[in-house]
């Protein structure tokens, strides 16, 4: 197969042209053409007056590939191999059916692959189905009556599942494009396999998890909902099994392999891990506010006269500003046309994230401003003292708000000056819930604050209308990634052989899809492990 890149197609030429123009550089008649798919598509806005689409396209033709390649002499041309994922050899011999815990990506992914190996994966998910789980997220978003076992963080399909579907990731890993195509398969739309910016929406979120469920469940799995991990069964240091609770009962099931894929939000659960004493070390996380802008401020921004183009959508931005010897502040999971979600999974604290629908067809953008913390910033050296700091500033920020989980929020001009808000301008916030008008100075570690002040002023100078006073700051965004990573080794396994902490919530993915990459590897690890 043949890839070609860079080839470019203004705003008013259509994707049939592509076959010309692949032929144009590969010097061959387009009938030669059998077959042509785009394998990366991006628009390419660095200069304002020439905004366009710049693809990469793999083309099969009737001649040697070879020859062709090497006669037209464009750098643009090369040989690829087709991409196939290759699942290992299962050596395993183990009589038990290994154990997922959570169904968010990484263990959604990590139970696909044990089902196509045939071991009839057991996934435990504390939360609700998908469906009951949506109603329970409504209600609290309508009346502020939070059920803290389904929620946004909480249950089918992960926390994920109400925030943008965005599948962009920092990573390299081989397993990215069979993330992808398993995502496709269960019903996310067909761009996420070129786009250079995939994302799913929300509101195609929920039908691509519960075929990802259906499918486990076909190939022998079970995905057991409303079930929640009590307890590991250990001696000797090995798993021998784990109980869970479901609707007041208490089950145990043997096990010598148990996946911990249990998110980011599952603070009861890391408790449990270290009293049982699974060793756990701090991380770095962020904190930070979601800032909302008209949408139409952004397009402007981003694609100058071409705004508004049909073919061009809502535009997006990724900023940061790196401090000397310090992550900085910048910008993280940016949802065009979108809303500022109530994330809530404790009673009395307030957290805020973003979603988008497919469309993106909202009035507001949002984007986490997030600022760096670093264990030395923690108040204390406690491995689990991030959760606390996190809990303690999701507390203060619901005081500070009156309660009843309306969020603190404040015009971006007035947290420049460093006043408290008291009336919004143009911008109305989307948080559900509603907002307390207030100073996110009173919210905020100073160190974020202040870090945000300086990030705002220099962010628009690359992003123009970034610092608009009306903008409005809703806060406290703290959920962006664990605070904690609990210690695996080169077998992926902790200190407790067998278990095998995984994806966001034990540290190693910031994403769904690196969170779903080592849900794979973590599979791969089960199949590979002889015991």
């Amino acid at each position: 197969m043949i890839r070609i890149n860079e080839i470019k197609l203004s705003l008013d030429e259509e994707e049939s042209l592509l076959r010309a123009k692949a032929s144009k550089i590969l010097r061959i008649n387009e009938k030669y053409i059998k077959s042509l798919t785009i394998f990366k598509k991006s628009i390419d806005a660095r200069k304002k007056d020439n905004v366009h689409f710049t693809y990469s396209v793999d083309v099969e033709i009737a001649l040697d590939e070879n020859q062709i390649v090497n006669k037209c002499k464009s750098s643009k041309a090369s040989i690829v191999k087709p991409y196939s994922y290759e699942m290992p050899a299962c050596r395993r011999k183990s009589e038990f059916r290994p154990i997922v815990v959570g169904f968010g990506p990484a263990g959604m992914l990590a139970g696909i692959i044990l089902a196509e190996a045939g071991l009839k994966p057991i996934i435990l998910e504390r939360g609700k189905g998908i469906d009951e789980r949506t109603r329970d997220v409504n209600e609290f978003w309508t009346k502020a009556r939070l059920d803290e076992e389904s929620n946004v963080q909480f249950g089918e399909g992960g926390a994920g599942t109400f925030s943008d579907g965005k599948l962009t990731t920092g990573i390299k890993s081989p397993f990215i494009r069979k993330v992808l195509e398993e995502l496709y398969e269960a019903g996310a739309p067909e761009e996420i396999l070129y786009s250079s910016k995939p994302h799913i929406g929300t509101d195609r979120l929920a039908v691509v998890v519960k075929n990802i469920r259906k499918k486990i469940e076909k190939l022998g799995g079970e995905v057991r909902l409303e079930c929640k991990l009590e307890k590991l069964i250990c001696a000797n240091g090995f798993i021998h099994g784990v109980t869970y609770s479901h609707r007041g009962e208490t089950t145990d099931i043997q096990a010598d392999s148990v996946i911990m894929a249990i998110g980011h939000s599952a603070r009861d659960t890391v408790e449990m891990l270290y009293d049982m004493g699974v060793e756990i070390i701090q991380k770095a996380f962020s904190v930070g506010a979601r800032i909302e802008h008209p949408q139409s401020l952004i397009n402007k921004a981003q694609y100058g006269k071409f705004a508004g183009h049909k073919k061009l959508g809502a535009a997006d931005y990724k900023l940061a500003c790196h401090g000397l010897h310090e992550r900085g502040a910048y910008t993280f999971c940016m949802c065009p046309g979108g809303t500022v979600v109530a994330a809530a999974s404790e009673k009395e604290g307030v957290i805020v994230n973003g979603m988008s629908s497919l469309a993106r067809d909202g009035e507001n953008a949002n984007s986490a401003l997030l600022v760096g913390i670093e264990p030395k910033d923690f108040p204390s050296e406690h491995p689990l003292a991030g959760i606390y700091y996190q809990r303690e500033i999701e507390h203060r920020a619901y005081e500070l708000a009156g309660g009843n989980y309306k969020a603190p929020a404040q015009l971006v001009g007035d947290f420049l000056k460093g006043e408290k808000s008291t009336q919004l301008g143009d911008v109305q916030p989307t948080y559900p819930i509603g907002v307390t008008l207030t100073s996110l100075d009173e919210c905020l570690p100073e160190k974020v604050s202040r870090t945000m002040k300086d990030a705002i002023v220099k962010m628009d100078e690359k992003l123009n209308g970034f610092k608009l006073y009306d903008a409005v700051l809703t806060a406290p965004e703290t959920r962006s990634s664990s605070s904690v990573r609990i210690l695996r080794d080169e077998f992926l396994q902790c200190n407790i052989r067998g278990v095998y902490p995984c994806g966001e919530g034990a540290g190693y993915a910031g994403g769904i899809v690196s969170a779903a990459c080592d849900g794979i590897k973590c599979a791969h690890a089960v199949l590979t492990d002889e015991h």
